[in-house]
């Protein structure tokens, strides 16, 4: 099968490979836009995550070639490479509709009964509210959806369990990615998810394509002709030659713009938390089913037929794109001081208003904040001119990017519906604001 993809061309798909992507479960990925709420934005974000998926296993197709190209192809590298692909192709399959917003409304993690060979040893106690990761594991576990991967079984010997090992990050077994005596699954999960993944890779031009700007775009060929393994005491991790730390600066340049331009747009993150305003205030309306058969129905048609037919005020905002007014936006610490003086006087004054902050958002541009699942970080490789010998340093002694993010351009702002406020309040809030 072929399929003719906008941002990459051709993406050939393997025969074996066809009945998970013709799978009911899969398929659903069509009916579940990439940006959520960004289309009421960006009118030409309506791509979905069903064609950024194989986005993703195109690029770790072309990445696992660059990192085994001097590998004897055998048995045991074509059944990895498949693993690999395929942790690719379904990171996403379990996501929500309207991207993450709705995570807040899926049951605890007790509740889908997954399999317990296929719960990591942090999520034993099971004591904690679902996530999209989850759903995706429970489908690629126990479900109806397990029988596609008949083909790609007989074919290259793939294991499930370890495909679903690659997008948690954490394996009980690594000898299934071992190949001569080196284990590669730190490796291959940093390419399934890191700070440089093919989902990003994949996302960001993408994105950016279909919101019709330019920020997202970056050296993909020369990042992907760069890639190295860093092999420490048998294992190896993520690496990129030093000749191409310059490219990574811009990828990562590229992510924190399409963040603060595209991800971070005021009025999509609005309306993200309108539909959080809806959930807490019409609690019956709508909740994501435990079971996984049932999941299947769950798409951004299917909430937004509930939101178009639901009294709650929030709800009728979300279907109408109508959402308060931006009144004030800090980027500094002395703006903030304004933008507290000004959700003081409204709690003071009960007036409605809804804060959006990029704390905790911007943070996953700096490794130290991030919940890593292994202790592995992404290597810079220089290799002497002189000898066989070759050096590995730790990506944040080559860039100071992830510091930078991490600290400046946070981001606060405040939405109040204007309509509401008295012409007292108004001309204190004008008061404030020059103040």
């Amino acid at each position: 099968m072929e399929i003719r993809d906008p941002v990459h061309g051709s993406i050939h798909i393997l025969k074996e490979e066809e009945p998970i992507i013709k799978a009911e479960f899969f398929q659903r990925l069509r009916n579940i836009k990439q940006l959520g709420f960004s289309e009421f934005v960006f009118p030409g974000a309506t791509h979905t995550r069903f064609i950024h998926s194989i986005g993703v296993m195109n690029i770790g197709n072309m990445a696992f070639e660059k990192l085994f190209s001097g590998h004897t192809v055998n048995k045991e590298l074509l059944r990895l490479k498949e693993t690999f692909k395929l942790g690719c192709l379904l990171h996403d399959i379990g996501h929500a509709p309207l991207s993450h917003s709705t995570e807040s409304v899926m049951p605890m993690l007790s509740e889908l009964e997954i399999p317990e060979i296929f719960i990591s040893a942090k999520d034993k106690s099971l004591d904690r509210q679902a996530s999209h990761e989850d759903y995706t594991i429970k489908a690629i576990a126990d479900s109806s959806f397990a029988d596609s991967f008949k083909e790609v079984e007989k074919k290259f010997g793939v294991d499930r369990k370890f495909v679903a090992d690659l997008i948690v990050g954490v394996t009980d077994e690594p000898e299934y990615f071992t190949i001569n005596g080196i284990n590669y699954f730190p490796l291959l999960h940093q390419l399934v998810s890191s700070e440089l993944d093919c989902d990003r890779m994949d996302y960001l031009l993408r994105d950016s394509y279909f919101c019709g700007v330019s920020y997202g775009s970056y050296d993909l060929d020369w990042l992907l002709d760069n890639l190295k393994p860093a092999i420490k005491d048998n294992v190896a991790s993520l690496g990129i030659s030093e000749r191409a730390v310059v490219t990574f600066d811009d990828f990562l340049l590229s992510r924190y713009h399409m963040f603060v331009m595209v991800y971070f747009h005021y009025r999509a993150v609005c309306l993200e938390q309108l539909l959080m305003r809806y959930f807490k205030t019409s609690p019956d309306e709508y909740s994501i089913p435990a079971n996984i058969e049932e999941y299947i129905e769950h798409d951004d048609y299917h909430l937004m037929k509930i939101l178009r037919h639901s009294d709650n005020k929030y709800a009728q905002a979300l279907i109408k794109n109508k959402t308060p007014e931006k009144i004030f936006e800090s980027f500094n610490s002395d703006q903030l001081i304004t933008l507290e003086k000004l959700q003081y006087f409204f709690e003071k004054e009960d007036i409605e208003f809804i804060r959006c902050s990029s704390s905790g958002r911007l943070s996953k541009y700096y490794t130290a904040d991030r919940n890593i699942k292994n202790s592995h970080t992404m290597k810079v490789v220089r290799e002497s001119k002189f000898s066989n010998r070759v050096e590995y340093f730790d990506i944040n002694e080559a860039t100071d990017l992830f510091q930078k993010f991490s600290k400046s351009h946070a981001i606060n702002r405040l939405h109040v519906e204007l309509e509401e406020l008295t012409g007292a309040q108004k001309n204190e809030i004008e008061k404030i604001i020059k103040g």
